[in-house]
């Protein structure tokens, strides 16, 4: 995802995409632990993007 559609999204979709990335998070763990995970570069990605809406939650935030 991109910061630019990051930006323009409402402080609820930035909620509920934080929570659908957090859910996501955990069950590609947990395929992990189970040996089920095909895709480990998603992992990576669902950390980046979680890190870039608590960046633009710090910046809305400070203005």
């Amino acid at each position: 995802m991109k910061i630019s559609e990051i930006r323009q999204m409402t402080d609820p979709e930035l909620v509920n995409l934080e929570q659908e990335l957090l859910r996501e998070k955990f069950n590609l763990a947990v395929q992990k632990r189970t040996g089920h995970l095909q895709n480990t570069a998603r992992a990576v990605q669902i950390r980046r993007d979680i890190a870039k809406i608590k960046t633009e939650w710090k910046s809305r935030k400070s203005k």
